[in-house]
């Protein structure tokens, strides 16, 4: 009998980045089965994107307890979780690779065991790029969440495309979906610009939009112009930030009515009057709530920026035409597509899982082994690869040399894997775009 018959429903998510711990840790709250109480575990897998005390504190998410893990130390204390610890449904919140290393290391700790965890694992946001990628590295969880009908639509068709079971796809929305709709003009009109770390990527492209922002304000005294940023100069979120636009906002001259923010976007959410983004999943969000939302064209509409998703939105614009105080209407049924309830339906969206998750549960015997598509058989060319970035060898054990795992890290190791970690994300954000910079000169 699972935990969950005769108490809280032990939840464990293991996350890599600020933005992920979000993603999974609403979503366990999403997916538990009726009113099932929760216990929720969360685990932050060490390397360059762990978010600080900072940034956790701005996704505002609670859990029951939090702590860093290397990836062989997640799996030992999977494999220790056991009797009245043992979790009822696990979340992987991690990039594919990640997702695909677990699955192996958990197939190996669990191989003996009659019963285990329900595996949930999905995408943080708009999939807009390497799709058939990311997807067969998340193959063989028990549920792969879409965040909308047509991201179930393409998931299913790679998934059967390649003969792999399709069965697992399970239609939901974002879990971050919410608050109260937009229901007119604020007192100043509040235009937001959400940022992304990685998109655009150059100088010159950051700089046209921080430009064009500020102009904007210029032109509209009247109007709050507010620059919403991921993360602080130093800190990593999913992606790299390697030109954050605090550095390059010093060598402007913006206007009183604009300002650089931080905070729970939300929370931002609830005063803005115009949201706007080159393919932030903001968007979605501000959808969501019916607030007026654009998606840029100024740099093109390209894959490369993520913005050709939103074909067919009718949130395509530029600057030139915010300026001139266009406001576009979104399409229905597009909006409807994404998993954007704007007009209602967003609390059964996650129906389908709970009902799944509900059953897996109580399956007789138990689940069967994990069987991801990727084995040692039929991708003996990257898979190892794959799992030897996670200290893993091809058959799930922990390599040699791999961290330790068989105690907590003292206070001198946390110290130093502090330390180390500063160090990496400083050549990460410092001193490699400087070497490339060189390098092309």
């Amino acid at each position: 009998m699972p935990a969950s018959a005769t108490k809280a429903l032990r939840v464990a998510v293991l996350a890599d980045s600020d933005t992920r711990w979000k993603w999974g840790a609403l979503t366990a709250t999403r997916v538990r089965p009726g009113d099932t109480e929760i216990h929720l575990d969360g685990y932050l897998l060490r390397g360059r994107a762990t978010p600080t005390a900072r940034q956790l504190r701005e996704v505002g998410v609670d859990a029951d307890s939090l702590r860093e893990v290397t990836a062989v130390e997640f799996l030992r204390a999977m494999e220790g979780a056991r009797d009245e610890e043992a979790y009822d449904v696990l979340v992987l919140a991690l990039v594919g690779g990640g997702v695909q290393a677990m699955l192996h290391g958990l197939g190996r700790v669990w191989q003996d065991r009659a019963e285990r965890p329900v595996v949930v694992t999905g995408y943080v946001g708009v999939v807009y790029e390497k799709l058939a990628d990311g997807l067969l590295l998340r193959h063989g969880a028990d549920l792969v969440l879409a965040n909308s009908r047509q991201d179930a639509d393409r998931f299913r068709a790679v998934y059967e495309g390649v003969g792999a079971d399709a069965s697992a796809v399970t239609e939901v929305a974002l879990p971050f979906l919410g608050g109260a709709a937009h229901a007119g003009e604020h007192d100043p009109c509040t235009v937001v610009f959400a940022a992304q770390p990685s998109v655009p990527d150059s100088r010159k492209d950051r700089t046209y939009l921080l430009d064009r922002l500020i102009r904007h304000a210029r032109l509209h005294p009247e109007r709050e112009v507010l620059l919403k940023l991921r993360s602080k100069p130093g800190e990593h979120t999913t992606h790299i930030e390697e030109l954050p636009y605090q550095k390059l906002v010093q060598r402007a001259d913006p206007p009183p009515n604009f300002r650089l923010v931080y905070g729970h976007m939300g929370e931002l959410l609830d005063r803005t009057d115009l949201l706007v983004t080159i393919s932030s999943t903001a968007a979605l969000e501000s959808l969501h709530r019916r607030i007026p939302t654009v998606v840029l064209t100024d740099l093109g509409v390209r894959e490369a920026l993520g913005n050709h998703h939103f074909v067919g939105s009718g949130c395509l614009a530029s600057w030139d035409q915010l300026d001139a105080g266009h406001r576009p209407a979104p399409d229905p049924e597009w909006v409807a597509r994404q998993g954007v309830a704007a007009d209602g339906g967003y609390e059964t969206a996650f129906d389908e899982a709970r009902k799944r998750i509900a059953a897996l549960l109580v399956r007789p015997g138990g689940l069967p082994p994990l069987a991801p598509y990727y084995t040692p058989v039929t991708a003996p060319g990257y898979l190892p690869g794959i799992l030897a970035r996670h200290h893993l060898a091809p058959d799930g054990t922990p390599l040699p040399g791999a961290p330790a795992a068989d105690r907590a890290p003292g206070p001198v190791r946390q110290v130093v894997r502090r330390a180390a970690r500063g160090a990496y994300r400083h050549g990460v954000q410092r001193v490699a775009p400087v070497i490339r910079r060189m390098g092309e000169l």
